[in-house]
């Protein structure tokens, strides 16, 4: 079986694939994003999908269900006003309004787990519909 981390508080297991995926893109710049889901019955933090060097934000924003609370992080990578290339790392915790109850008390309370096994992250943005999670919010969060 693949090597998991336990995140204390609520009994979920975050598994190395999650880590890893997180490392590449962070170090070897191979993903752009990746999303995350719990398995409820599993009781494990899963990859869901993970978005090329060449995919964008308007990928990871379709990739996020209307009816279902998810994680993803994104590396966002810009130009300062003095002309120097910078990344950040966003986490993004997904919360849409038709999820159900459940979901959202469990992705709430697993939050803090996943993001400590997935070190390096710069900024968070929570959302429960697209418009609180927009590009325009990423570009001014990263300035």
């Amino acid at each position: 079986m693949a090597m998991a981390f336990k995140m204390a508080t609520t009994g979920m297991w975050v598994t190395e694939e999650c880590k890893k995926s997180f490392m590449e893109m962070k170090w070897k710049k191979v993903h752009r994003f990746i999303v995350f889901k719990i398995d409820e019955g599993s009781r494990l933090v899963t990859v869901d999908k993970v978005g090329g060097p060449g995919e964008g934000y308007d990928e990871l924003a379709a990739s996020l269900p209307d009816d279902d609370c998810r994680y993803a992080v994104f590396d966002f990578d810009f130009v300062t006003v003095d002309n120097c290339r910078k990344s950040k790392i966003f986490f993004i915790a997904w919360s849409p309004t038709a999820s159900r109850i459940r979901a959202k008390m469990l992705y709430a309370t697993s939050k803090d787990g996943l993001r400590r096994v997935l070190e390096g992250i710069h900024y968070e943005v929570q959302a429960t519909d697209p418009t609180e999670m927009g590009f325009d919010v990423i570009k001014d969060r990263a300035k």
